[in-house]
């Protein structure tokens, strides 16, 4: 049977989120609610389903399994802690827009309430939910990589100096520093620790071009962060906000290196590259090798550039894993899973504050496993 999906807010990537449901046969999309009457009776008669201008409205009248939050605010996550709550408190399973919020202190107690409430919270970590990232989890689980040895994370928009740069003036990025910070870095932190695990340590740099400066924009735009992980990996994170270009991957490059081999994901959704370690017979020089012979790199592409296929990727997980009842600490991008990234994006904020200080993120709670759960 179909689960019943209430959304709340239909502005910009409430878009993304809609169709989705509409297509995807473990969902029946049945209620929109916006407190702008105009967006929720628009996006009502658009995905064919009932407006409402209140949650509470939506909750008393409707019999819904999942509420999908894709409000934005401040910082584009200030209004994911209240309607998030309010559904749990309903006993209902949530999935989030990114960030989990713009606040750590609310992320952490939306995680500790979906596990009083015995609910599902997920977060729309939609990088890794790809045929390159799968492919690239293959390669590790089969032991291509060895020991993990490096992770080198580009992942920001593209861009570079403009001519008479005026700072933005929406009111959710307006004077806010971290906004960067906030509002993009659950992503690429995300997708690193999907290969790498949890991060121990974290140490930040961040800055911002002349042209941003001389427009009095104080957004911090630019943002290298250095993290060691439990496993003894080193991961190295550049994201920016239209401050430069990139070259390998353009927008998005995960590159992952181990003791037997090192992949590269380009482009997100487009491919990945495998190249093994030399095996003993000389030098590694995989550019000069012919495709067939040991050592050559391995390119899988996904014939696709089609970036909003991680939208349907990643809601149907979810609604995959709440229609299996899947152990809710086996939930694919959890609410738990979106808070670690959370902490490390505070962390790193900490550490820039700090001048650059080494900052140990706050420990995450302990995951929720019931005695069922491991029963065979």
């Amino acid at each position: 049977m179909a689960l019943k999906v209430g959304m709340v807010g239909m502005h910009g990537i409430g878009h993304s989120h809609a169709p989705v449901y509409k297509e995807d046969p473990l969902a029946e999309l049945v209620a929109i609610c916006d407190e702008v009457k105009e967006r929720a009776d628009k996006g009502a008669e658009q995905y064919g389903c009932k407006a409402y201008y209140s949650l509470d409205d939506m909750l008393d009248n409707e019999e819904l399994d999942i509420v999908d939050v894709t409000t934005g605010g401040l910082e584009n996550g200030s209004w994911h802690y209240e309607p998030a709550m309010v559904a749990m408190e309903a006993g209902k399973h949530v999935l989030v827009e990114k960030p989990l919020s713009s606040e750590i202190e609310e992320a952490r107690e939306m995680v500790a309430l979906a596990t009083d409430m015995d609910v599902y919270l997920g977060c729309n970590l939609n990088h890794y939910f790809t045929p390159p990232a799968e492919r690239a989890k293959q390669y590790q689980e089969e032991g291509k990589l060895g020991e993990l040895v490096f992770c080198l994370c580009k992942m920001g928009f593209q861009g570079g100096h403009v001519d008479n740069y005026q700072a933005p003036g929406s009111r959710k990025v307006k004077d806010f520093p971290w906004f960067h910070m906030k509002a993009f870095m659950s992503h690429p932190l995300s997708v690193m620790r999907y290969f790498c695990g949890e991060a121990t340590h974290v140490q930040a740099f961040m800055n911002r071009p002349g042209f941003r400066r001389s427009a009095g924009d104080p957004l911090l735009s630019t943002c290298s962060i250095h993290l060691r992980y439990a496993n003894d990996c080193v991961g190295y994170l550049l994201s920016q906000r239209g401050d430069t270009s990139y070259g390998l991957g353009g927008w998005w490059s995960v590159e992952v290196g181990g003791t037997k081999g090192t992949f590269c994901i380009e482009n997100c959704i487009e491919k990945v590259s495998f190249w093994p370690a030399p095996d003993g017979r000389g030098p590694g020089q995989p550019a000069i090798l012919p495709p067939d012979s040991p050592g050559a790199p391995q390119v899988f592409e996904s014939g696709t550039y089609d970036f909003g296929l991680t939208f349907r990727n990643r809601i149907h997980a979810f609604l995959e894993d709440v229609s299996n009842g899947v152990p809710k600490h086996e939930l694919r991008a959890s609410g738990r899973d979106a808070l670690a990234v959370l902490e490390l994006t505070f962390a790193a904020m900490e550490s820039y504050l700090n001048g650059g200080a080494l900052v140990q993120p706050n420990p995450l709670p302990v995951l929720p496993v019931k005695p069922e759960d491991l029963l065979d």
